[in-house]
């Protein structure tokens, strides 16, 4: 787990800018609102409410980003007014916290925007809960949430806007379908049933923080898009969960609350979760679990019967999401991956032409965005084929096929990194090996995404012979990049009828 965090390859940097930029951003928040006078719990809400506009707000432009952050008030505002309000009727709060649920899963139907919009929308009413807001606070949490955004936006927009000039890569997704062969119905309505359930064992388990249940339950479903996904999702939450209950014990017990060590790790931990985020789930959990105990500190309410209380709610959304996954209007994992992966395999093509139109002498061509939306499409799929290589999955055939691929598709964004960083060096110049090298890649992609020449290709063509060491290293990224994607021929294409993944 921490290789996979800390090797994992950054192209661009892009994952240290957002952590680093993640920090001084919650940091000017929290600042701001402890200069203009408000309390510890309107600092709190500040702080919250810019750690999740700089983590959720996911639009491909700045001019996007800018629109979406400003209208999550829109959408948490009206929901944190209804939260505080209802404290004192369960049953409505109940039924409308579930209602927020449902409605924040839907949104995601409406791109980026409506993902970032529904999780602050439902992180207003989790928020409420959280810190037992009654309506005599509204204005203060109302004005420390306004500022906050603002002084985070000055921060994202304005002093280090690392986007004006590589534009984020479009945050990848499958859409299709209508009504119920929708996924995001499909999970609307499983997430729906799995808070439901959550609500109710976690009210058994503790009248005071049952909402731990709902909230495990909700994040579980975030950036998944099938039942194999998404129980591997609640097992690696349950697993980061487990790991930060002792770093908890370990850390934020024994400080009491003392503001100065414990904002200086509140800042390590929202640079975790940045960080760790889009490779390393449980690592992500771990830093969440770490900030919860330290935000209590700081309330003056963390012991540690209320870590092993937090653990037990997880486990409860944990179990109530696998098992709405699995009864509730199922989302199979089959035609997803092979979507993901054909998607992949496209973008090294076009990855392999603008490199070598760059070479070529072009100077509008640039591989380096589509380098960063390979990265995205690779993590996808990795998502996807997740239930397969997991260290519990039963059926070992397919592991090993799918293990095979994720190690080819990894050499082959390997072999792109290094084509455009050659394409980067103005000294590279064109040659004619290198249109022909790209025009057998061209085949080789066209081969494994059209079904009929993939089988054709997987039985007459065997995997690309060594080439000598001496080659130019543009040559030899493109006969690397060969290489792969022929032997990716056999694990994908073998065996027609047999699904890459079904879980």
């Amino acid at each position: 787990m921490v290789k996979r965090v800390f090797m994992a390859p950054d192209p661009g940097r892009l994952r240290l800018r957002s952590a680093t930029r993640a920090v001084l951003g919650v940091a000017a928040a929290v600042a701001v609102c402890g200069l203009v006078g408000h309390s510890l719990v309107g600092a709190v809400v500040g702080g919250l409410a810019a750690l999740l506009a700089l983590f959720t707000v996911a639009d491909t432009t700045v001019r996007g980003q800018m629109v979406t952050t400003a209208l999550l008030p829109l959408a948490g505002f009206p929901v944190l007014a209804a939260a505080a309000l209802l404290h004192d009727h369960p049953v409505v709060r109940d039924v409308a916290f579930l209602a927020m649920v449902g409605v924040g899963v839907y949104a995601r139907r409406w791109g980026p925007r409506g993902n970032a919009l529904g999780i602050f929308a439902f992180m207003s009413f989790f928020e409420a809960q959280f810190l037992r807001t009654v309506p005599e606070q509204l204005p203060e949490l109302y004005a420390a949430t306004a500022l906050s955004l603002v002084a985070c936006s000055v921060v994202r927009f304005g002093l280090w806007c690392y986007e004006r000039r590589t534009p984020p890569p479009a945050a990848p997704a499958l859409s299709g379908g209508r009504g119920l062969a929708r996924a995001t119905t499909r999970q609307a309505l499983q997430a729906t049933a799995a808070g439901a359930f959550a609500l109710l064992a976690g009210q058994l388990i503790s009248h005071e923080r049952w909402y731990w249940a709902v909230g495990a339950t909700w994040w579980i479903f975030v950036n998944t898009a099938s039942r194999g996904e998404t129980v591997v999702r609640g097992f690696r939450r349950m697993l980061g969960t487990l790991l930060g209950i002792p770093a908890g014990l370990l850390i934020a017990v024994p400080l009491h609350g003392a503001v100065a060590p414990t904002a200086a790790l509140i800042a390590v931990c929202v640079f975790s979760i940045f960080y760790a985020s889009p490779v390393s789930y449980t690592w992500n959990m771990l830093a969440v679990t770490l900030l919860v105990a330290l935000l209590y500190g700081l309330l003056g309410v963390l012991d540690p019967g209320l870590l092993a209380l937090r653990l037990a709610e997880t486990g409860v959304g944990v179990l109530s999401v696998m098992l709405a996954v699995l009864v509730v209007l199922p989302v199979t994992t089959h035609s997803t991956t092979d979507a993901w992966i054909q998607r992949a395999l496209r973008c090294v093509h076009r990855c392999t032409a603008e490199a070598a139109a760059r070479i070529a002498g072009s100077a509008t061509a640039d591989p380096a965005p589509l380098v960063a939306e390979l990265e995205l499409l690779l993590r996808r799929v990795r998502l996807s084929l997740s239930p397969l290589v997991h260290p519990l999955a039963p059926m070992r055939a397919r592991k090993e096929r799918a293990r095979r691929v994720l190690a080819l598709l990894d050499d082959c964004a390997r072999e792109v990194r290094g084509l455009a960083a050659v394409a980067a060096d103005p000294e590279a110049s064109h040659d004619a090996r290198l249109t022909a090298a790209c025009q057998r890649v061209e085949a080789a992609v066209e081969a494994l995404t059209t079904p009929q020449q993939a089988r054709e290709a997987a039985a007459a063509n065997p995997a690309a012979a060594p080439h000598p060491p001496a080659l130019e290293p543009a040559l030899a990224h493109l006969h690397g990049l060969e290489r792969a994607l022929a032997e990716l021929a056999a694990p994908l294409r073998s065996h027609p009828r047999a699904p890459l993944a079904d879980a």
